[in-house]
């Protein structure tokens, strides 16, 4: 017999990356049933504008998954603002796309920053809330590409095969302590993220609402894998199952492996021009505070003259 959907009423959830895309859509979908929601993004007006729109009572508020500070700090005013976190969905990310012998060090470096390990920190400090209190829901959004390695976007896939790693081993590790996990898998979403990518034989493009209807789905009827349609779900386990040659000669066929190979680069210059505009940006001097005090002059004139640090984040 089907379980009886748990109520989402009044629960408090955080979603980062939520200005847009997935994240946005899920804040909607959960609003409507109930739920107090904050989101968490980059820019600060975009954010609270995003909220305003989503309605509800929703919050938005700043944030940088890759810095810790910032982090904290959005938890904090969540709990601060809605009361103690139930929920958090690990949503933002960026995908940065083209032949990995090429990429350079510092796209590698962004894409692990922002979509590894701005999830384990993530992951980190909603558990460091949901231990003590033996409750609470961790929602790590991956991919498809997370299942399978995808040509023409190797980091990205990298990043998304770890994030259902981590996910896989923090549920083994808080098995019996009331705290649960789910790691969301969908194929391309019509979001800025999957611009210009090219569509593969029997592998759609999915909505935003689709995958929020699945996240929601599986908070009102817990289960850890989350694949977005459910079928390709199947289709994955079935893969597993034949010799790796198969497998990648049905890929060829399906022309899966050149969904991100042979994307669009025109349709897709904006939003990697701005999922990368930080790659380039300078590292941050120490604080002078930190620093001898032979030094400090200079790191002070090191600091006046660096350019404003780009955040890090982006959308699922």
């Amino acid at each position: 017999m089907a379980r009886e959907p748990r109520s989402l009423a009044g629960r408090v959830v955080a979603i980062t990356g939520g200005a847009r895309g997935i994240g946005r859509a899920t804040a909607v979908a959960l609003v409507r049933r109930g739920a107090k929601v904050a989101i968490g993004d980059l820019d600060p007006a975009l954010t609270e504008q995003a909220a305003r729109e989503i309605g509800g009572g929703a919050v938005g508020l700043p944030l940088d998954v890759t810095d810790r500070a910032s982090f904290e700090a959005f938890l904090d005013a969540v709990e601060q603002r809605l009361g103690p976190l139930d929920v958090l969905i690990n949503n933002a990310g960026i995908m940065l796309l083209g032949p990995f012998a090429e990429e350079a060090d510092e796209v590698t470096e962004r894409q692990i920053d922002i979509n590894l390990r701005g999830v384990a920190l993530g992951s980190k400090l909603a558990l460091r809330r949901f231990l003590p209190r033996r409750t609470g829901h961790l929602v790590n959004v991956a991919s498809t590409a997370g299942k399978a390695g995808i040509p023409g976007g190797a980091t990205y896939s990298a990043t998304k095969f770890a994030v259902v790693g981590l996910t896989e081993a923090i549920r083994a590790e808080i098995r019996g302590s009331g705290v649960e996990t789910s790691v969301v898998m969908p194929v391309p979403v019509r979001t800025r993220l999957a611009a210009g990518l090219q569509k593969g034989r029997g592998v759609g493009v999915v909505e935003p609402e689709d995958v929020a209807a699945e996240i929601v789905g599986a908070l009102e009827r817990p289960r850890h894998d989350v694949f977005v349609p459910r079928s390709i779900g199947r289709t994955i386990r079935g893969s597993a199952l034949l010799p790796r040659g198969a497998t990648e000669a049905i890929g060829r066929l399906m022309k899966t492996d050149r969904v991100l190979a042979g994307a669009d680069a025109n349709a897709r210059a904006a939003y990697e021009r701005e999922a990368g505009v930080a790659a380039a940006a300078p590292a941050l001097p120490p604080a002078p505070e930190a620093i001898s005090p032979p030094r400090a002059a200079e790191a002070e004139r090191q600091a006046s003259a660096a350019e404003p640090r780009t955040a890090a984040g982006g959308e699922g």
